[in-house]
């Protein structure tokens, strides 16, 4: 991706640009399986939503794990301003961190088990960057959808600081809120990196593995 500004710290509302009150045309339909990427999502499916870096690579760390994934997609949450584009994202004046809206079956693959995806595929320790990747939307994030999933959030991050911590990392900088309004990223940057093989992915793990979800769990 791009760094335009490296601002690393959040706007205020006085400080955060005025977005828009309708939202950006995007993709109808996911690349790489064809599934509407707005819904209606089938009976039963569930949502996850993380931020861990780059989105073009984390959104694909997701769709690969296939079984139980619905559809994933790509946007912005945790900000300020409505409906943003990716240039005032980037700007660092909207709040906005990038992520992965993760659309999942809970019978054939738990929370616990995206969680592992997201902890082992990213330095959760790196505060307002990622890599190279430096500025405030790409930093470590779990946004929540209910109570379960808070739970399951909360634990995973005090057992993964624990064995982070054990092999010299410092501490865990990931935030952990509810679910925050997600606004689906431009046509573009959805399911990139199926589109573009060779496109850049800044991502890269510890290396230290994730002891959770390896079965099936209450999501």
């Amino acid at each position: 991706m791009f760094n335009f500004l490296k601002r690393l710290d959040l706007p205020t509302k006085a400080d955060a640009l005025p977005g828009r009150s309708t939202p950006l045309p995007t993709a109808e339909r996911h690349f790489v399986n064809g599934r509407p990427l707005q819904g209606p999502y089938p009976e039963g499916m569930k949502q996850a939503l993380f931020g861990l870096g780059c989105f073009w690579g984390a959104e694909r760390k997701f769709w690969q794990m296939e079984d139980g994934i619905w559809v994933t997609a790509v946007g912005y949450a945790a900000g300020i301003t409505p409906n943003p584009t990716y240039e005032e994202v980037c700007s660092g004046l909207t709040g906005h961190n990038e992520v992965v809206l993760v659309v999942y079956d809970p019978a054939k693959v738990s929370y616990e088990a995206l969680l592992k995806t997201f902890w082992e595929n990213h330095d959760p320790t790196q505060g307002m960057r990622q890599g190279n990747d430096v500025g405030t939307q790409y930093r470590s994030g779990i946004y929540v959808f209910d109570e379960d999933q808070r739970r399951s959030a909360e634990a995973s991050k005090q057992a993964y600081a624990e064995a982070l911590a054990s092999r010299g990392y410092g501490p865990v900088t990931t935030e952990i809120l509810a679910a925050p309004p997600f606004y689906f990223a431009e046509d573009y940057h959805q399911q990139y990196l199926a589109k573009n093989p060779g496109g850049y992915c800044g991502l890269g793990g510890t290396g230290v593995s994730c002891q959770i979800g390896t079965g099936i769990a209450a999501a």
